[in-house]
């Protein structure tokens, strides 16, 4: 079930009643339906005590949801009002929770293309429960992969942002079980474009602490440039094009723009 915050007025949707409705019809649909195969099909059972089934439970069955890996949620940075406000977490705005593929695309349906955002205008998707910024105990120790787009020449950024947000939650940026992507971004700039990729770490080594998965540091740098190839081949780059990775802690320091990249792919 999709998670809705409530959307403040400045946040581009285009209809928070029509999304509404379009939540409410979900749920109508996500009730179990009679299956016309006669498959007693197990059914999970949401917060408000109705039946929801999944195409797990009923892979013949057409109208279930298809579960999405993780949870993720959409945020929306907007431009600043020139009303002395600056503060980042006063720009940046909480949208929508949603787990499953259906939620995704009658969310991506109701609200403004990035082509049509102004400029200073984020969108970012990430993981429940990470903040798109530097200071989140999840996100600090990590960097970013990121490439800008001219505006002077044809970009189709709606596109570009729509194959990043599907193959970030389609969880085909990354190696299976290496849980480094923790969400992608789009920043509206003057002249540009910019996406980026944001990890949990800088390609370093890890403890296997727990039962969890350990690494060497240069196999911690092997699992970043694959993510870094994946990244530019959904960004449709040529090959004489270079993505960089920057640290956030360079960033932080020297600004996101002006930060030395570590690597470049």
């Amino acid at each position: 079930m999709a998670e809705e915050t409530q959307v403040v007025n400045d946040a581009p949707v285009e209809s928070v009643e029509k999304k509404e409705e379009a939540v409410e019809k979900k749920e109508e649909t996500a009730e179990t339906p009679k299956a016309e195969t006669g498959d007693d099909s197990t059914t999970a059972v949401t917060a408000d005590g109705k039946e929801q089934v999944t195409i797990f439970h009923n892979k013949d069955n057409f109208s279930v949801k298809h579960p999405l890996m993780n949870k993720w949620t959409l945020w929306f940075t907007k431009p600043p009002s020139g009303k002395g406000e600056n503060n980042w977490a006063d720009s940046l705005k909480e949208v929508v929770t949603f787990d499953s593929v259906e939620e995704f695309w009658g969310i991506y349906n109701n609200i403004t293309k990035t082509s049509e955002l102004a400029q200073k205008s984020d969108y970012h998707l990430f993981k429940a429960g990470i903040r798109p910024e530097w200071e989140d105990v999840q996100n600090k120790h990590g960097g970013k992969w990121a490439f800008q787009f001219k505006k002077t020449s044809p970009c189709p950024i709606d596109q570009i942002w729509l194959h990043v947000m599907l193959a970030a939650i389609g969880e085909t940026l990354e190696p299976e079980g290496e849980g480094e992507v923790m969400g992608v971004v789009v920043n509206v700039r003057k002249g540009m474009f910019r996406v980026g990729l944001w990890t949990r770490t800088v390609g370093g080594a890890i403890r296997g602490t727990n039962g969890g998965k350990s690494r060497t540091a240069d196999e911690g740098k092997a699992v970043l440039a694959e993510i870094g190839k994946r990244f530019k081949d959904v960004l449709g780059l040529p090959k004489e094009e270079l993505v960089e990775f920057t640290g956030h802690t360079e960033a932080a320091h020297h600004g996101s723009t002006r930060a030395k990249a570590r690597f470049t792919v």
